[in-house]
């Protein structure tokens, strides 16, 4: 049995996943970008059970080696943007958190601003 235009076409749709995914981070869509992952990781476990079942030659690997070097570095420039976007709302907790603690300070005062007072007789 001849699986090898299934593997071509398996790997192109995750070559196509993983462009969109890229996309998708590089324009900050979060949301929808983990909607895609599930497609993503689908694809991926599709890819593994058939070339569990179809050994693929050496000629074929060959030729699929290009498109997973793309799929890999898409994959790395996915990850680098989802690490800088994880550090962006751990900053952002940060200042929350920062915040949080200044307005329960603030609050224990009962509400009162404790501004220094001049001294008029001076």
């Amino acid at each position: 049995m001849n699986n090898a235009p299934q593997l071509y076409t398996l790997y192109q749709q995750l070559l196509e996943q993983s462009k969109l995914m890229l996309r998708l981070a590089s324009q900050g869509l979060w949301d929808e970008l983990i909607a895609c992952e599930t497609d993503y990781v689908n694809a991926v476990h599709a890819l593994s059970r058939i070339t569990q079942e179809f050994e693929p030659s050496s000629q074929m690997q060959e030729q699929l080696r290009p498109t997973l070097r793309v799929i890999l570095e898409n994959e790395k420039q996915v990850k680098d943007l989802l690490q800088n976007r994880m550090d962006e709302l751990a900053k952002l907790v940060g200042q929350s958190s920062i915040q949080k603690s200044v307005m329960s300070a603030y609050s224990n005062q009962g509400g009162h601003v404790l501004v220094p007072q001049h001294n008029l007789d001076q």
